[in-house]
């Protein structure tokens, strides 16, 4: 498929999504908006994909909604209004368009607004050393609360209120987002896409329809009771017993060799 606002791409098992509107830092407007649906259906629906990385091309990562077209369009209602014309999904991240398949966020530099939607909806976030975290919303006249609900449960509170009340007048560093637990490891700029990638290579070597699984059943638990979490990840697990990965990854370790996986399955079919 070819894209206007991303770039799609493959690098062995491992698939590539990247934003690509450097010169508005990556700003997501209506064709962006649209665009991302059918680019992770094509990662997802790829059986030679087994890991997504979620980047951005230039020196931002993803900076959220673009301001000048919420400007042109005569504020947040009318852009809105007209989204819902353009017949968008609304769905912008891997987890609001039901990927199983592991994601890692790659955060390569700003990261503001919106742009932490794809930060929490990510199972592994990793960040180049020049990385930078801020939420500007009530710095613009807009109110904060989807992107920082996201955060609730993956940073303290207060950093998530500082954040908040802050505006752009804080900027949280790589270092200081791994102290608060928001990146778990951080990367030199100018070797980044390849630690990445090795990173998510290490993720792919596993057997993909069992982190499938695996990931449905962990994130799953965010939204039941314990009681019924454990329940449902008893039924993946009881699920996956007859798996053709169940055996060949006991062989595999037996043997003291590679496994071979079987084609990703996602959870549930």
């Amino acid at each position: 498929m070819e894209y206007e606002t991303l770039v799609v791409e493959k690098r062995g098992h491992v698939g590539w999504l990247s934003f690509n509107r450097p010169d508005s830092l990556n700003a997501f407007n209506l064709l962006m908006s649209n665009e991302l649906s059918r680019a992770w259906s094509e990662l997802d629906e790829d059986d030679e994909v087994r890991v997504i990385v979620n980047t951005g091309r230039g020196r931002a990562f993803q900076t959220g909604v673009d301001v000048k077209e919420v400007s042109a369009a005569g504020g947040m209602g009318e852009r809105n209004r007209g989204r819902e014309g353009e017949g968008s999904k609304g769905g912008m991240t891997a987890r609001s368009n039901n990927v199983w398949k592991p994601v890692i966020c790659a955060v390569n530099g700003i990261c503001a607004g919106g742009g932490f939607h794809f930060v929490v909806d990510a199972d592994v976030v990793v960040a180049s050393s020049s990385a930078t975290f801020v939420d500007p919303h009530t710095s613009v006249g807009q109110v904060s609360a989807l992107e920082p609900i996201g955060l609730v449960g993956r940073i303290p509170f207060e950093a998530i209120m500082r954040l908040v009340l802050m505006g752009r007048h804080e900027r949280l560093s790589s270092e200081r987002a791994r102290e608060l637990g928001l990146v778990s490891q951080i990367f030199e700029a100018e070797n980044f896409e390849a630690e990445v990638q090795d990173l998510a290579e290490t993720i792919a070597s596993n057997s993909p329809s069992t982190m499938m699984a695996s990931k449905k059943a962990i994130w799953g638990a965010l939204e039941r009771s314990r009681e019924s979490a454990m329940a449902y990840g008893l039924e993946m697990v009881r699920d996956f017993w007859d798996h053709p990965d169940n055996l060949e990854g006991a062989r595999a370790f037996a043997e003291k060799r590679e496994a071979t996986w079987a084609s990703p399955r996602a959870p549930g079919i």
